[in-house]
C-alpha cells in the first residue's frame, strides 16, 4: 500500500472487504461528511440497495428491510472537471436537486463520464467524487454480479442483501 496523507476506510461487506482512500486534499467537504458517518457507525449494517452491473453499486442509506435511516443536512456538491467518475472510484449519490447528497455513496463498475462535472454544466452539476478503490475491487465486481429485483418502489435491489457490516477509518 502507498504512503497518503488521505484518509482510508475500509468496508466490510457480506461479500468481502473494501479499502478505499478518501481525497480530503480533492473533496474537503464530502470527505469529512462521509467520515463524520463512518465515525457515527452510521453505514454499519447498511445495504447495497441499488446494485446494475453495467453502471455502479450504491449504497449507504437503507437497512436490509429497504427502511431509510436517518440522515443529516445535505452538502454542498463537490463536483470538480478534474475528478472523473471512472471504474472504482467513490461518489456521493444525490437526489436531483444539485446540493442534495448526504449519507448514500456508490462505487464506479465502470467509466461513467456522463456523472461528471463539465464546463457547460452549471457549477456542481456532475456527481462529486471523492475517493479510489485501493483494494477488493473484486468484491465490488461481484457485488455488481448479484442478481437484481424490484421492492416496493426500488429498482436493482440484490435478492440476498449485500450488507455493509462495518465501515472504519484505517489511516490517518
Amino acid at each position: 500500500m502507498t504512503e497518503t496523507a488521505n484518509p482510508v476506510v475500509t468496508l466490510e461487506t457480506s461479500l468481502g472487504t473494501v479499502k478505499i482512500e478518501l481525497w480530503k486534499d480533492k473533496a474537503p467537504q464530502t470527505v469529512d461528511n462521509f467520515l463524520r458517518y463512518v465515525r457515527e457507525g452510521f453505514y454499519d449494517g447498511t445495504v447495497f440497495h441499488r446494485v446494475i452491473d453495467d453502471f455502479m453499486i450504491q449504497g449507504g442509506g437503507l437497512t436490509p428491510d429497504m427502511k431509510p435511516k436517518k440522515t443529516h443536512q445535505p452538502i454542498k456538491n463537490e463536483a470538480s472537471k478534474e475528478l472523473k467518475n471512472l471504474r472504482g472510484t467513490i461518489a456521493m449519490a444525490r437526489t436531483n436537486l444539485v446540493n442534495s447528497a448526504t449519507s448514500q455513496f456508490f462505487i464506479n463498475v465502470v467509466d461513467n463520464p456522463f456523472l461528471d462535472h463539465r464546463d457547460k454544466t452549471p457549477p456542481g452539476y456532475g456527481y462529486a467524487v471523492f475517493g479510489q478503490v485501493t483494494e477488493g475491487m473484486e468484491v465490488v465486481d461481484a457485488i455488481r454480479k448479484v442478481e437484481t429485483r424490484a421492492v416496493g418502489g426500488h429498482e436493482n435491489v440484490p435478492k440476498t442483501p449485500v450488507v455493509i457490516q462495518k465501515v472504519t477509518v484505517d489511516a490517518p
